[in-house]
């Protein structure tokens, strides 16, 4: 069992700035990965990026790979998304989610545990 608390969500103006946390607890000795997904109003929920929890490797979808940075911090349990020059297409709500499985992964499927979500709202 993982409990998951996304938090630093709020309204920014375009090119803006906001960092996402988000703090896990319970059983994260089987969390192998972790990612964020978002989904915007009207929208199924899409992929945003992913990182392997012992060597740092990362997955980013092509709409965010040169704007946001996943990150995290072991010894808190903790998994970060920057997000620099904020688009008005980057309005949604963002969750994390982690994953047991040996690989990342774009999969919804794929991830065992998600968090209740954080509402970004990016104006233009």
């Amino acid at each position: 069992q993982v409990q998951l608390v996304e938090s630093g969500g709020g309204l920014v103006q375009a090119g803006g700035s906001l960092r996402l946390s988000c703090a896990a607890s319970g059983s994260t000795f089987n969390m192998n990965s972790a990612a964020w997904y978002r989904q915007a109003r009207g929208k199924e929920r899409e992929f945003v990026a992913a990182i392997w929890w012992s060597g740092g490797s990362t997955l980013y979808a092509d709409s965010v790979k040169d704007r946001f940075t996943i990150s995290k911090d072991n010894a808190k349990n903790t998994v970060y998304l920057q997000m620099n020059g904020l688009k008005p297409d980057d309005t949604a709500v963002y969750s994390c989610a982690t994953s047991k499985g040996r690989w990342l992964s774009r999969r919804i499927s794929d991830y065992d545990y998600w968090g209740q979500g954080t509402q970004v709202t990016v104006s233009s």
